[in-house]
């Protein structure tokens, strides 16, 4: 049993090499792309000092890097992902030199403020539940919004079987708003709009917690000045301690 809890567990030494966050290495190891010592590996599987681990046959290897961190006005009909089998991805869209990736998402049919970087370690903490982490979306809908709406956006409506989290929500005009979300389900502004009887026309994400959208061109980057980096790592600096207490609530009931 102890020889079994030796080692790097594989999808955090997968991240760590900065070629994908924890969470796609998950999904590839599900899909049965990655490999250690040329077998197919399982997901409680864990690297051992002289283990060549692959995905799709490329070799993962783990180096000293300077972390990065950019901010991208991602397109529409870019997806947010690194898997090499969909050409729209965001990773040759962007065509940075060096290996980076997404932290999060953004549909395909939306535009707007997405983070990528080589630091596992910040992603998993940034996209762990409960943590508070504001994201701030401009959206337009197809027809004039009543205060009813606004009402029923702010306090929440019910996606995936349970209710959406309270967040605030400012009127722009008679068919667009400004929210605020500290929770991030699949197309969760999309499907709060749809419950309550209106489609998106368009959906822009214009800031993700310190770091804000601006006049970044649409397709263009920037790396994150020092000061937002700084900012960022002390926002996210308590996330484990979070998780932790998440995990050991959950075990009490």
């Amino acid at each position: 049993m102890q020889k079994q809890r030796e080692g790097i567990q594989l999808n955090k030494y997968i991240s760590s090499s900065g070629f994908c966050s924890r969470r796609e290495a998950d999904r590839y190891i599900e899909e049965a792309r990655v490999t250690i010592n040329n077998e197919i590996a399982l997901i409680a599987a864990r690297v051992q000092a002289g283990d060549v681990v692959a995905v799709d046959g490329e070799k993962i290897k783990i180096s000293r890097k300077q972390s990065l961190y950019i901010a991208f006005h991602k397109p529409q009909g870019i997806t947010s992902t690194t898997d090499p089998t969909d050409r729209s991805n965001i990773i040759y869209f962007i065509n940075h030199p060096k290996r980076i990736f997404p932290i999060g998402r953004l549909d395909k049919d939306s535009e707007g403020l997405i983070l990528l970087t080589n630091d596992g370690d910040i992603v998993n903490k940034i996209l762990r539940a409960g943590n508070e982490h504001e994201k701030e979306y401009i959206v337009t809908v197809n027809k004039a919004m009543t205060s009813e709406f606004i009402k029923r956006m702010s306090s929440g409506v019910p996606v995936f079987g349970e209710k959406t989290k309270p967040c605030i929500v400012r009127q722009l005009s008679n068919r667009s708003f400004k929210i605020i979300l500290t929770q991030g389900l699949n197309r969760q502004i999309r499907r709060m709009c749809e419950f309550l009887g209106y489609d998106v026309l368009t959906l822009k994400r214009i800031r993700i917690m310190n770091i804000s959208l601006g006049n970044l061109a649409v397709g263009k980057w920037r790396n994150l000045s020092f000061l937002e980096t700084e900012e960022l790592n002390k926002m996210v600096s308590g996330s484990s301690k979070t998780e932790e207490a998440s995990i050991r609530k959950k075990k009490k009931k």
